[in-house]
């Protein structure tokens, strides 16, 4: 089963992703994808450690998540922006390299059997348009990545406002 939880910052995607998880599993997994690129990102991660308890095994990587083992696992993989950045500066900002790198990233982890994945993704074209041609790459690469995750997926939510919305059932 695959879900994707979608929305804008601060829409409460983590947390509602979260709680699906401990309604599936008594041991969920987390993987973070975050580059700890400065001091405001180690405060991000350190606050989402600090919203799991000891229940949660928790994994951090930051591209390679197909050499993680789902198999019979419920899993959270938070967040496709931060994953997708990773790509995204690791080839030079080439868009089409980063979608096909990810794309068979992910392809790898659905093949895995009997698992459940939770998938978090933000909106970023729904905002302000991205003033810089880097910008304008990202987001298109965002888009296209949300788009194929949304195909793939069984159910997909969208959070406004901390409600969630299901736009795929």
């Amino acid at each position: 089963m695959i879900y994707l939880v979608t929305g804008g910052e601060r829409s409460g995607k983590s947390s509602y992703a979260q709680n699906i998880a401990m309604e599936l599993s008594q041991t969920p997994m987390y993987v973070a994808t975050a580059r700890k690129w400065d001091g405001d990102f180690q405060q991000r991660i350190d606050r989402h450690q600090q919203e799991r308890d000891a229940r949660w095994i928790n994994i951090e990587k930051e591209k390679h998540i197909s050499e993680i083992d789902f198999s019979g696992k419920t899993a959270i993989i938070d967040c496709v922006t931060l994953w997708l950045t990773n790509f995204f500066v690791d080839t030079a900002n080439d868009v089409e390299l980063s979608l096909e790198q990810a794309k068979a990233e992910f392809e790898a982890v659905a093949l895995q059997e009997n698992t459940t994945i939770i998938i978090i993704t933000n909106e970023i074209g729904m905002g302000v348009h991205a003033q810089t041609h880097i910008g304008r790459k990202f987001t298109e690469l965002q888009g296209w990545m949300n788009q194929y995750l949304a195909k793939k997926a069984d159910k997909v939510v969208l959070m406004v406002s901390g409600i969630p919305v299901t736009i795929k059932s």
